[in-house]
């Protein structure tokens, strides 16, 4: 058997950036394959179920980096609230490379695929809610009032990555991930 000549990781990162960019109604197979490297038949080697099986990969991929680096930090309990939320928020922030990055939630909403990624999305968001709601519980909150807070959290970061990708202005996210600390630090 011959070594492959793209990585499967470098295969994965190239599919994030190319659903990030242009949604999965957006990205073409000629998209896909150009990006990653490889011809179609090679892509289709790799993903027998075409576009939706690399789109799924994908969620998957960035759910398993999500898992280790932001849940993990925020709900590491070796660390007080606050190095938690910090930890967290600067794996956010590398996450969607300072604001640079679109969600992956945000490009496989869209059109077609929110039926085909419904389930992946909504269970990521809750995730990133659950998250959240442990962080502002172990700020002093109530538990209606984390909920409040992490739903918050959430709408604040989706939000500010599109307003920062609409303005062109990475500050936009950067603040944004400021007023969330200020915003727990102040329990």
């Amino acid at each position: 058997m011959r070594p492959q000549k793209v990585q499967d990781k470098d295969i994965m990162m190239s599919l994030v950036k190319t659903f990030r960019s242009k949604g999965y109604d957006g990205a073409s197979l000629a998209d896909l394959a150009e990006s990653t490297g490889l011809k179609k038949a090679s892509l289709y080697h790799r993903f027998p179920k075409g576009k939706e099986e690399m789109a799924t990969a994908v969620l998957k991929d960035i759910d398993e980096w999500v898992e280790e680096h932001i849940v993990k930090a925020l709900m590491n309990e070796n660390k007080t609230p606050i190095e938690r939320l910090i930890n967290g928020l600067d794996q956010i922030r590398t996450s969607y490379d300072g604001g640079k990055e679109s969600c992956i939630f945000r490009a496989l909403s869209l059109g077609q695929s929110l039926e085909l990624f419904d389930v992946h999305i909504k269970n990521g968001m809750n995730k990133w809610i659950t998250v959240f709601k442990n962080v502002g519980i172990s700020f002093g909150l109530s538990d209606a009032d984390a909920l409040k807070q992490a739903m918050n959290t959430l709408i604040k970061i989706q939000g500010s990555l599109i307003v920062t990708k609409g303005l062109n202005d990475l500050s936009i996210f950067e603040t944004t991930l400021k007023e969330i600390e200020d915003s727990y630090l102040k329990q």
